[in-house]
C-alpha cells in the first residue's frame, strides 16, 4: 500500500484525479521536443536507449505516467484505462 507520504506524491491527484488514460508509445510531438519524464517518479521518457519507450499518458499526451508508478497509484488516483478509438 502507497502511503501519503510517498516522495513522489506532489500534489498530482488536483490533475489526475479519476483520469482516463492511455497506454502508448512514447514520440516526440514536435521535433525539437526530445523527451517527457514521468509525472511522479520523473523516470525519463523518449526515444533512446535506457529510456522509457512506453507508458500511461493523458488523452493530449501531456501528463507521462511509468508504468511502475501506474500500478503503485492506480487505486488511489481511481485510473480508468481508455481505449483508443
Amino acid at each position: 500500500m502507497i502511503e501519503s507520504n510517498d516522495w513522489r506524491l506532489t500534489g498530482q491527484k488536483k490533475l489526475l484525479f479519476q483520469k482516463t488514460l492511455y497506454f502508448r508509445t512514447w514520440k516526440a510531438p514536435r521535433p525539437e521536443w526530445d523527451h517527457d519524464h514521468c509525472t511522479f517518479c520523473m523516470d525519463k521518457f523518449a526515444a533512446l536507449p535506457d529510456t522509457l519507450h512506453e507508458g500511461y499518458t493523458t488523452k493530449d499526451n501531456y501528463v507521462w505516467i511509468c508504468p511502475n508508478c501506474f500500478n503503485d497509484f492506480k487505486e488511489m488516483f481511481q485510473w480508468v484505462v481508455g481505449v483508443e478509438e
